[in-house]
């Protein structure tokens, strides 16, 4: 297995990414659990942006390769927002409660056919911190904001994105659903395929 530092400390990443990386002998460790304690100031204006900046400095403060994502929700009643600044939508040390309870207050009044959304995930792999052509996919999960949370298998806004077609929230889904029909899960099935090519 090859050590890889996410570029993160949520727990919730690490689980998902090691369950759909193991297949590429990929061992997957949070920053902090490797010393990393300061993260790099995400000064990008776009997500993948943002995430090349993240791996590059987790890659070279440790040394391994790095992985990173950058994804947020993408709100079309907000005019896109809260976009790359979801994880900090309603402050700079938000909860992820907070942040969902920011996003139902900004909706407040808003009709079920406005309320439109997609996840984002731009994921990065470098294989060392001067690597010249990272690896970049791009997952994106289109659904709607509900009015209010429901569900306990997910994190972030995953309580208040309603999955079309499954007739529940992300956070209602199976881990095994999620991993495949979301924008992490497809931006890694992405990372799969693109590794298993750049194997010699």
């Amino acid at each position: 297995m090859t050590r890889v530092v996410l570029a993160s400390n949520n727990r919730g990443k690490v689980r998902e990414f090691n369950q759909v990386l193991a297949q590429c002998h990929l061992d997957i460790h949070p920053q902090a659990q490797l010393g990393l304690t300061e993260e790099v100031e995400e000064t990008g204006g776009t997500f993948v942006e943002n995430a090349i900046l993240k791996a590059r400095h987790a890659s070279r403060i440790t040394g391994l390769p790095a992985l990173a994502d950058d994804s947020g929700i993408e709100v079309d009643a907000l005019g896109g927002a809260p976009g790359i600044f979801s994880a900090r939508f309603a402050g700079e040390s938000a909860t992820d409660a907070e942040n969902v309870e920011m996003l139902l207050e900004r909706l407040a009044g808003v009709a079920e056919e406005a309320r439109a959304a997609r996840f984002q995930c731009l994921l990065v792999y470098m294989s060392h911190h001067a690597d010249p052509t990272p690896v970049i996919c791009q997952g994106t999960w289109e659904g709607r904001i509900t009015r209010a949370p429901a569900g306990d298998n997910g994190f972030g806004y995953d309580p208040v994105f309603w999955v079309p077609g499954h007739e529940c929230t992300a956070a209602q889904l199976d881990a095994a659903v999620k991993n495949r029909l979301s924008h992490r899960g497809q931006a890694l099935a992405c990372l799969v395929a693109r590794l298993a090519h750049l194997a010699p």
